[in-house]
């Protein structure tokens, strides 16, 4: 069945390289999901499925950047 997510953030934390070009060597997603009894493999799908599929933006960085996904789970009532 389907999940009962309630919202949630994303905060995210970039690290460029010492030298010129200045480019983004590690970038790192943390999310803060909230919901009823949300299944955390559920939530990791929801979130790396998106992002390495879909999102053009995050395909082109991760050409030259380490990108890692950090997730937890807020459980509301």
């Amino acid at each position: 069945g389907g999940q009962d997510g309630r919202g949630g953030e994303v905060k995210w934390l970039a690290e460029r390289a010492d030298g010129d070009p200045k480019v983004f060597i590690r970038i790192t997603f943390h999310y803060t999901v909230r919901g009823k009894a949300l299944k955390p493999a559920a939530v990791e799908r929801a979130i790396h499925l998106p992002a390495e599929k879909y999102c053009s933006a995050s395909i082109m960085l991760g050409k030259t950047a380490k990108i890692i996904h950090q997730w937890d789970i807020v459980e509301i009532e």
